[in-house]
């Protein structure tokens, strides 16, 4: 079976799809004969991405719907489940991000990342639960290092992808019996990324970003889609419960100091 149609036929359903790491994925199963449906708040960021998927061949369905409210999620998976059928793969990316001190991070900004990478994730899994091919289904969560490696200027985004990774080890507990398999990859430095272009806003902070991977270079979109399609294949079929770093080994390292990227609102 030849990777353009091994998932010919298959259902793809992508929160957080129109751009980065999970439009990099939604792209991979499209040109393995997917069809994909990508969810995202921005309406016209997800139209523009459905249009490239189908652009590419692929049968392709962008709906808008925000991960913090579960009565549009819960639309948005009908909508996706009326057109193409049972969710045969399942990922849950939308994220978001910024660099604070503890001491300078609003209540509402920490509540605000919580919501949409913690909250978000579990009102896509738990919506989606009996949509889902069972047996059959891979659901695959964006996870971070910082779920795993405490890193200064990022409590938000270390306490929810931390919690990310729990409920990615708590399902595959509790969905293995349907034959649900699920499973987490956590991306190290990407280029070319809305996140990195927060993370390291500046040359010298993305070069000293590069030098603490072990493998001398920023990762790529397709190392991560890469990565999707094999823990969403049979080749993977006993892998449940796992978070896979994609990082070039920069995870072990430990957390990153992130001093040198943060601007103070007084200067910014």
């Amino acid at each position: 079976m030849t990777e353009s149609s091994s998932f010919a036929g298959r259902h793809v359903f992508v929160a957080g799809g129109s751009s980065g790491i999970n439009l990099g994925i939604a792209q991979a199963f499209a040109h393995a004969g997917a069809h994909v449906v990508v969810m995202s708040r921005s309406r016209d960021k997800v139209c523009q991405a459905a249009e490239g998927l189908r652009a590419r061949g692929a049968q392709a369905l962008g709906i808008s719907a925000d991960v913090r409210d579960p009565a549009a999620v819960e639309a948005a998976l009908r909508q996706a489940h009326a057109q193409f059928g049972e969710i045969d793969v399942l990922v849950s990316g939308a994220a978001g991000n910024f660099i604070a001190p503890a001491a300078e991070l609003s209540p509402n900004g920490f509540k605000t990342v919580v919501d949409i990478d913690l909250n978000g994730t579990f009102h896509v899994l738990r919506l989606a639960y009996p949509m889902l091919r069972k047996p059959g289904a891979s659901v695959l969560n964006i996870s971070a290092p910082q779920a795993v490696n405490p890193t200064m200027y990022q409590v938000h985004a270390c306490a929810a992808k931390a919690g990310v990774d729990m409920m990615t080890r708590v399902l595959a507990l509790e969905w293995g019996e349907a034959g649900v398999r699920v499973n987490a990859i956590a991306p190290g430095p990407i280029g070319d990324t809305e996140g990195m272009r927060r993370l390291a806003p500046t040359a010298e902070a993305l070069a000293q970003t590069v030098a603490t991977v072990p493998l001398q270079r920023m990762g790529k979109l397709e190392d991560i889609s890469h990565m999707a399609l094999f823990l969403s294949s049979p080749q993977a079929g006993y892998v449940t419960g796992a978070v896979v770093p994609v990082d070039g080994g920069s995870s072990l390292r430990g957390g990153r100091d992130m001093r040198s990227s943060y601007v103070p609102r007084s200067a910014a």
